[in-house]
């Protein structure tokens, strides 16, 4: 029989943060308990900040009837001249039975003790209460609190509990609550408890009381009210993504309201206003043409309909967090920009201070001014390294630690400094994510990769290396900003050559493991090409980065092809037959031991590919690639081991050098398709 079933686990509200980094496994949590329980059925997860609820449309009262099957021991071991022994006693005690009610069949080719039981399915309303325990249980929300008497311990006190199987109570204990046909509704509405007959009736409860249940239902509306005030208003609402999902997480009835805030804080810079205003408040910011005005956005989650209250309320929660902010702005700006403080701030055990670690930075970045010889002055190089942490002792950073280097942007204009200076304090830690910006001048970028590579090897030098998931110092992510900005600034980086120059510096290096570790992250970096096609190249012994990815790039293209799978075989041939000569030995191949049409032809092709002009690695692959014919009809016609040693040696010559030409480029035998 199937029944709609409701379970409803009522708290007090639950942070948004927490919840919304679990959401992604709360349902699969619920749906391996069911299925190990046999009671799978389809549902529907719902979440307000009080409350978190599964509902089944149709729900199976009881687990289907079952059969359960045991085999023991071969008939030839059970049983000594007729008389059973202890294998088959055994097994009849296991099964619970006497040895009268087991029976053989034929398992694996031998003749085997049987045992077969009918089990009746359980009902529904037995298991309901291990399962919901197993399941708010399993739910991971970092930390958890206790609260009255109870052992246990959960991200929020559970107030009430609410499970009905159909229109019938479910008696469930969780955390010393009993259910009950009861819920609550909003606060505003009604604080007391409601009883409730069913489901249908629940969700009309919640309805009629102020609680939108459904998340998307919440954030149709919050969009809703946004255009409906950009359409007002003329302005435009920025909407932060992450911000949203936290304020249909933390409402039940949302509204947006526009308010207002004075406007003499507009001399802040806008991220100060803007960080304030949503890591503090989650407020949205609001625009005109594209520039902040001293408007915001507030979600209300009140139920009333005059607001005027709560947008005042809100405006006068904002204007002291944007009169610190100013203070601290304005005391920053007389202070100027300074770095003496950082001689007493440690970076590091036995990596100094960050005095010292500004010292370092400046000496990798002197290294890769004089490399890449960018289109800018020096001295703005020196004066963005030597000033780039002097934010970090501002008390605008010490108060809002997320906008350091930002703030120190903004701080070096005011002190006079170029342009070109500003721009590079403020982008030095980007790229800071897969889809950050990256540094936008050569400038920046030299000083970005400057401080990612000193905490690269400073960080190796004291044996500080990511081991599994675990990477406190983001070094991982230091790679691929690395990765990303040489290519974004065609930049060329030697993995071996360049780290090992830059090394020098430092002691106690392992230059293996901080190559290994480089080159992982390379691969990571084109994750989502042929893994095989990576390695291709890889055994070809580029370590450029720039030339790396563009090998990467043209062979992934060939690989992708219809006919490489055909054209494959005939140059893992090729590796094959020169797989024990030497190839730096490779030596002048004589067109005077040809004695076959077709090694002669295929020696004219090859010396027409090898004296062309190639734009890019995909047109000489493509060209080296164009030999299969040739090569086909050498290894069909020509023999290669002959007796005679120098003829011999002249043809593996002459297919080592055709596989010493791809090898520039990839090691084909690596790819798999």
């Amino acid at each position: 029989m199937l029944k709609p079933l409701l379970i409803e686990i009522g708290v007090e509200e639950l942070p948004a943060v927490p919840l919304l980094k679990e959401l992604k496994n709360i349902e699969k949590k619920y749906t391996d308990l069911l299925e190990k329980h046999s009671l799978y059925s389809a549902f529907e997860f719902y979440y307000t900040p009080r409350r978190l609820v599964i509902w089944h449309h149709e729900f199976k009262t009881k687990q289907d009837d079952s059969i359960e099957e045991f085999f023991g021991a071969p008939l030839s071991v059970a049983y000594k001249d007729g008389v059973a022994t202890a294998a088959a006693n055994g097994f009849a005690k296991k099964c619970g039975v006497t040895l009268e009610e087991l029976s053989s069949v034929e398992k694996g080719g031998k003749e085997v003790l049987y045992y077969k039981k009918e089990v009746s399915g359980q009902d529904a309303v037995h298991l309901l209460e291990e399962i919901i325990y197993s399941w708010i249980t399993s739910l991971e929300f970092g930390k958890s609190m206790r609260w009255g008497s109870s052992s246990e311990s959960f991200i929020r006190p559970v107030r009430w509990l609410n499970v009905m199987l159909g229109s019938e109570l479910v008696d469930v204990t969780l955390f010393d609550v009993k259910s009950s046909k009861t819920t609550f509704v909003h606060r505003i509405s009604n604080f007391d408890a409601i009883e409730v007959t069913d489901g249908k009736d629940y969700f009309e409860t919640l309805k009629n009381g102020g609680v939108t249940l459904f998340a998307s239902q919440r954030r149709e509306k919050i969009l809703s009210d946004f255009k409906n005030i950009e359409k007002q208003s003329g302005l435009s609402i920025e909407v932060d993504e992450e911000l949203l999902q936290e304020v249909v997480a933390i409402t039940e009835n949302p509204t947006a309201l526009l308010g207002s805030f004075d406007g003499e804080f507009l001399r802040l810079p806008p991220e100060v206003i803007i960080t304030s205003m949503k890591e503090h408040q989650r407020y949205f910011p609001v625009f005109k043409d594209g520039i902040l005005t001293n408007k915001f956005i507030v979600v209300s989650n009140a139920l009333t309909d005059d607001f005027s209250h709560v947008i005042e309320g809100n405006e006068k929660v904002l204007r002291p967090r944007l009169a610190d902010g100013l203070f601290f702005y304005d005391n920053d700006l007389k202070n100027g920009l300074s770095t003496d403080g950082l001689k007493k701030v440690a970076f590091f055990k036995g990596l100094g201070s960050v005095a010292d670690k500004i010292d370092r930075e400046a000496k990798i970045a002197n290294v890769l001014f004089n490399k890449y010889t960018p289109n800018a002055n020096k001295e703005d190089l020196e004066k963005a390294i030597a000033l780039a942490k002097a934010d970090l002792m501002s008390e605008m950073v010490y108060e809002f630690t997320e906008l350091q280097g930002l703030m120190g942007g903004y701080y070096a204009i005011a002190a006079g400094e170029s342009q070109a200076v500003a721009t590079a304090i403020t982008e030095q830690y980007l790229p800071d994510g897969e889809e950050s910006d990256l540094p936008s001048t050569a400038l920046s970028a030299i000083v970005a990769m400057s401080i990612k590579l000193d905490t690269l090897l400073a960080l190796f030098s004291v044996n500080q290396i990511p081991t599994g998931s675990r990477d406190p110092f983001a070094l991982r992510r230091a790679v691929n900003g690395l990765v990303r900005i040489t290519k974004e600034h065609d930049f060329e980086f030697n993995v071996v050559e360049t780290l090992k120059e830059l090394a020098s510096g430092y002691e106690n290096i392992d230059m293996q493991k901080l190559e290994s570790f480089f080159l992982e992250r390379v691969k990571h970096y084109f994750k989502g090409i042929n893994p095989s096609v990576i390695e291709a190249v890889l055994a070809s012994g580029e370590r450029e980065l720039l030339a790396l990815g563009e090998k990467i790039e043209a062979l992934n293209e060939i690989v992708q092809s219809a006919d490489f799978a055909e054209c494959s075989s005939t140059f893992k041939r090729v590796a094959n037959i020169t797989k024990d000569v030497e190839l730096s030995e490779v030596k002048f191949i004589n067109k005077c031991l040809f004695d076959q049409e077709a090694e002669a032809a295929l020696y004219k092709k090859y010396s027409q590919v090898c004296t062309s002009d190639f734009q890019t690695y995909q047109e000489e692959l493509d060209a080296l690639l164009s030999l299969k014919p040739e090569l086909d009809r050498f290894f069909e016609e020509v023999m290669v081991n002959v007796e005679d040693e120098a003829v011999k040696n002249n043809r593996k010559y002459l297919v080592a050098s055709i596989y010493k030409s791809i090898l520039k480029i990839a090691d084909i035998k690596e790819v798999s398709i």
